[in-house]
């Protein structure tokens, strides 16, 4: 039996609806897609990764290839992340950073084990119904803090959405890692209180990955993941 009209609209709507995030930048200039992005599965497709056991819950790669060229920047400055297009669906953004170990070259590290510290997540605002700032835009900015050590780092932007996650494994994770060179750092290191691995940080019965954000509305919501580390 072929399709209905109406499942064939609902697929179509579903697949605009969904977002990459291939490119970041230092300052007012504009770069080139996935130039200092590692490229994401979903390039072509604007999909999602459901399973957080997966090893693409780390950066959406099914085999980590290097990004065109490595960003650099200054401890303590705020750098912008994109979104392509826009972010649709509600739910928070995260952003994890992960120290590419001395010795070591940027292009071929995996980001394995636990070496992964968030720098920053989103929290809604509550009313009748949750709402995140994030929703709608596609241009995220992320303060590098000031205090951590100089080095390469990977930069792993997070969107988590929401709008169907009340059964298991149904919060759809857009997922993409930068390349970074931070110059002018600290001595800071993370502690490893602060510390996961991806996959290992999530659960998919963590509150705030298996919730309904429609009914009863929340009057809370708890970040999955580690507290954010902060100078």
């Amino acid at each position: 039996m072929l399709p209905s009209i109406s499942l064939l609209l609902a697929a179509a709507l579903g697949t605009s609806a969904h977002y990459t995030f291939p490119k970041v930048r230092a300052n007012s200039g504009t770069t080139a897609d996935w130039q200092y992005v590692r490229r994401a599965d979903n390039w072509q497709n604007n999909g999602f990764v459901d399973n957080v056991n997966s090893q693409q819950i780390r950066c959406f790669q099914s085999s980590h290839s290097p990004a065109q060229s490595t960003l650099s920047v200054a401890a303590g400055t705020t750098i912008t992340y994109g979104s392509a297009p826009n972010v649709f669906h509600p739910g928070p953004m995260q952003f994890y950073l992960a120290r590419v170990p001395d010795g070591q070259a940027i292009n071929s590290w995996t980001g394995e084990g636990a070496v992964w510290f968030k720098i920053y997540h989103e929290q809604p605002t509550f009313g009748s119904q949750l709402t995140w700032a994030s929703n709608g835009k596609s241009s995220f900015p992320v303060k590098i803090p000031s205090c951590i050590k100089s080095g390469n780092y990977l930069l792993r932007a997070e969107h988590i959405a929401l709008h169907v996650a009340q059964s298991s494994g149904a919060a759809q994770f857009y997922i993409s890692c930068a390349q970074l060179s931070i110059t002018g750092g600290g001595s800071t290191e993370p502690g490893s209180n602060y510390k996961v691995s991806f996959p290992g940080a999530y659960k998919a019965s963590d509150p705030g990955i298996l919730i309904n954000i429609n009914y009863p509305v929340p009057t809370s919501y708890k970040n999955p993941g580690p507290s954010v580390f902060s100078c």
